[in-house]
């Protein structure tokens, strides 16, 4: 309410001051007709100067901040497939006990276009996801994920991240998952119950990762080829990838 009040004030001020001024100016030219020329010429102007002002010049900065968002917003998410998303969608991919369906669509190329990236997800967007948690080395994988844990605090609390519901989604069931496996002592004498449950937990972050790895791709073919380079090398897809460049 004091911002306002504050607004309204400010304005009525520099109303009284264009008046004062324009005083001032009768007072030494004596010359009504300059004065109303020169102010309906000035507030004829007003429209176009709000047009420039509001739906071009904040247009374009709007756009600039945006992609200045986007930009470190990228750089996040390649932080954290750099640190622990690649080595994670590794393990939980093979686990899953039909991952051949979608193998061969996930081998990106040099060669891929837009339309390449766009069918693969929307083929992607009707595959049921598996993770058979009972190959899986709970304890490795518990100790893997509680030493990336104060890294994904520290993702969380990143403000950029609001631009970003699907990559924050996925950090979150990361996260969850980490915790559900922090508050279990021993990983290695768990129910059947228990080992459906995360199996569930496990199914929600494979299936959020492969899509935000797809388009962490596109990301990196689009705007950083060096990077996309060694990304189409340790495809976690690839059964023959290899970071040495043959």
């Amino acid at each position: 309410m004091k911002h306002f009040s504050w607004q309204i004030l400010l304005g009525l001020s520099l109303i009284a001051l264009s008046a004062l001024f324009y005083l001032g100016h009768y007072a030494v030219f004596k010359d009504t007709h300059h004065i109303f020329i020169y102010l309906i010429g000035d507030i004829a102007f007003v429209p176009i100067e709000v047009l420039m002002v509001t739906m071009i010049i904040h247009r374009l900065l709007e756009m600039r901040e945006k992609r200045s968002k986007l930009e470190k917003l990228n750089m996040v998410i390649e932080t954290f497939f750099s640190e622990m998303g690649t080595e994670i969608l590794n393990v939980l991919s093979c686990l899953d006990p039909k991952q051949d369906d979608i193998r061969k669509d996930l081998i990106v190329t040099n060669d891929w276009s837009e339309k390449d990236f766009l069918k693969v997800n929307k083929r992607l967007k009707h595959y049921k996801y598996q993770v058979d948690i009972k190959k899986l080395d709970l304890q490795d994988f518990r100790i893997r994920l509680i030493k990336k844990r104060d890294f994904m605090l520290r993702l969380l609390e990143n403000p950029v991240l609001l631009e970003h519901e699907s990559f924050t989604d996925l950090l979150r069931a990361v996260f969850h998952l980490t915790e559900e496996l922090v508050n279990r002592d021993d990983v290695s004498l768990l129910p059947a119950t228990d080992l459906e449950h995360l199996s569930g937990d496990a199914k929600r972050v494979y299936g959020l990762l492969v899509h935000q790895w797809l388009d962490y791709m596109k990301y990196l073919k689009n705007n950083y080829p060096y990077l996309f380079s060694l990304a189409m090398r340790t495809n976690p897809f690839d059964q023959t990838s290899s970071a040495i460049v043959k």
